[in-house]
């Protein structure tokens, strides 16, 4: 039973970039006595993840998208760029970046994100409804038991946020438990003899890695194991930093990023459906020609409609639009078929739907294109070997032949962990032993959840209070959602799922929401009753309003303008003889209808907030 005259707690495994979000999302949105615990194993990522840690990334390493799409809430598209003009305390910045004005289509060093997101969360815990707390622990996560209705979360070198003496082990009671615990690293078994070699880097993003690379002779060889976005940024720190020796940049593609034009701004097309349906799936081969065909007309028909549109984004533009389609389309696959598929295409994919800013890129693809200094290699690195002399040698298979390159250092950028059951992790290898969690059935990539996040277990059922944000919901967002590539786990989806997550959390917890009420969420702008929809359409964009207002004060006069609005909805329907439910239902109902508009991806975020009524300053950006 809910109840509000006691603090609930809800904790948070992973304190990077999808944990922040989600605990920013928690103490803006609850209206009740909340404690969020946001837990971090390693102290240095708080708020940042391996992508965006200061250690580990120079100021050299930009984002790969532009500056104007990485503010963390999709309705304020305008707030990272500036916070960083305007409140980022620039005092021990390089003089790159010092006088550096940022705009909504070019760079901006990775390193200032969790400053960023450090200032926005201090924000929120100041602006929270009272009684809503953040309490800030470190620790990691190792597992995770039932008590009846609760979640004990058992905690490895448990430390208090006040810096108190270390335990080895600690058990906090949560009502909830969200798991934010980011990529996992995947381990290369090319490199078996070579893990702890002084010259081989096998975490590129990390202190130790930027110290070697500013270390490193500028005459060296170096190898990169990778020709992908994180590959780049290792060629890019090498580059600016006057490297002249050889730099072989190795993958089994070969495929590298598209450079964004410098004015790009994100769009959303509205293309038809991709024609791939036979009368029956006829298998893999017969697809991917189908899909070829569909790809090329596509792409020709974005070309000759939208001349405006960049030859260099098409490609993004065609995969953006295509996303509604491929629910349906990939339902007929077989998932062996499926998981093959993805296995064989996802770098093109991944090379499709997203690229990079000329900052990285440029200075790269030009050392390229002179094809002495940074050379491309297509094939698989076989193994690496040491020598006598301390450096190491590479052998790459190719289509034709096998070679070897010599290198003074080597940076292996080999990726992720996507299948779960082979995950470094003893939190993910519990929840998998017991059946809390279950790898995910049709592509093999991160775990089952339901349509709200919640983590599923064998029956298809939730496994209890356990949400799931970021990268292990990537086979789910790509059958679900149709997000193939880095978009099934990237900002764009962390955003998503930190507003559908801390809203499904607080409908199960608040009391003045109704969670059996779908039934009438599902009614609520479908009747006939133009009064009645009107009316509905007004208390649900008041939700959207409060849940992207900063400040407390703002919230407030808002909230009390819906439970007015609600009032007067639940009076209409009733009265006209529509729907028949209790403000708590009609409250659950209007704010799962609000947060559906939140998340809305079929329109970008600039148009996002204009169609919310947030185009101009309100209290969500002052």
């Amino acid at each position: 039973m809910k109840c509000a005259d006691r603090n609930r707690r809800v904790v948070i495994v992973g304190a990077g970039l999808g944990g922040t979000a989600t605990a920013l999302r928690l103490l803006r949105f609850a209206r009740e006595p909340l404690q969020v615990v946001l837990i971090e194993r390693h102290p240095h990522y708080r708020g940042a993840g391996v992508a965006y840690h200061r250690a580990g990334n120079h100021w050299h390493h930009v984002f790969n998208i532009q500056a104007g799409r990485m503010s963390v809430f999709r309705e304020d598209v305008d707030d990272f760029v500036l916070w960083a003009n305007h409140e980022a305390d620039r005092t021990d910045w390089p003089a790159e970046w010092r006088s550096f004005e940022f705009t909504e289509s070019g760079p901006a060093p990775r390193r200032i994100y969790p400053d960023y997101l450090a200032s926005r969360l201090a924000e929120a815990v100041r602006e929270a409804s009272e009684g809503v707390t953040l309490v800030e622990a470190g620790g990691e996560v190792v597992d995770l038991e039932f008590m009846g209705d609760h979640v004990h979360v058992v905690v490895d070198n448990s430390s208090s946020p006040a810096g108190g003496d270390e335990t080895d082990r600690a058990v906090l009671e949560a009502d909830h438990v969200i798991l934010a615990t980011g990529l996992e690293t995947k381990h290369p078994s090319f490199a078996a003899g070579v893990m702890d070699h002084p010259s081989f880097i096998r975490h590129p993003y990390s202190e130790m890695a930027i110290e070697r690379v500013l270390g490193l002779r500028q005459d060296a060889v170096v190898a990169i194991v990778g020709t992908l976005l994180s590959a780049y940024d290792s060629a890019t720190l090498l580059l600016r930093r006057g490297h002249r020796g050889k730099i072989y940049m190795i993958s089994r593609s070969g495929l590298t990023p598209r450079t964004y034009p410098p004015d790009h701004q994100h769009r959303v097309l509205s293309l038809p459906a991709p024609q791939l349906h036979g009368d029956v799936y006829e298998g893999r081969k017969d697809f991917v020609r189908r899909f070829q065909d569909e790809w090329e007309r596509a792409c020709a028909t974005v070309a000759h409609e939208y001349p405006e549109v960049s030859p260099a984004v098409i490609t993004e533009r065609v995969a953006k639009s295509w996303e509604p389609y491929l629910p349906e389309i990939l339902e007929r696959v077989p998932s062996s078929d499926l998981r093959a598929l993805l296995d064989s295409y996802g770098t093109l994919l991944a090379i499709l739907r997203v690229g990079a800013v000329a900052y990285t890129t440029e200075i790269v693809d030009a050392a390229m294109a002179d094809g002495d200094q940074v050379i491309r290699t297509a094939g698989r690195v076989e193994e690496i070997r040491t020598t006598e002399a301390g450096t190491l040698v590479l052998s790459v298979a190719g289509q034709a032949s096998t070679q070897t390159i010599e290198a003074d250092l080597v940076i292996s950028n080999f990726g992720r962990e996507s299948d779960y059951e082979r995950v470094d992790s003893t939190l993910w290898a519990n929840l998998l032993r017991k059946e809390i969690a279950l790898p995910h059935r049709r592509t093999g990539r991160g775990v089952e959840v339901d349509s709200r996040g919640h983590l599923v277990g064998p029956t298809g059922n939730p496994s209890g209070p356990i949400f799931v944000v970021g990268g292990p919901r990537e086979g789910d967002e790509i059958v679900r959602y149709g997000r193939t590539g880095a978009f099934a786990f990237n900002l764009a989806a962390i955003k998503n799922h930190s507003v559908e997550v801390a809203a499904t959390v607080l409908h199960e917890l608040e009391s003045c929401y109704d969670e059996q009420a779908d039934d009438v969420a599902a009614t609520l702008t479908r009747t006939p009753d133009q009064e009645a929809n009107e009316a509905a359409l007004h208390a649900i964009m008041l939700d959207v309003r409060r849940m992207a207002a900063r400040r407390r004060g703002d919230r407030q006069a808002l909230e009390a303008r819906l439970e007015e609005s609600i009032q007067a909805l639940r009076t209409i329907t009733t009265r006209n003889g529509g729907i028949s439910a209790t403000n708590h239902a009609l409250r659950f109902a209007v704010n799962a209808a609000a947060t559906v508009k939140l998340k809305d991806l079929s329109v970008t975020p600039r148009d996002l907030r204009s169609i919310l009524g947030l185009a101009e300053p309100t209290e969500s950006s002052s």
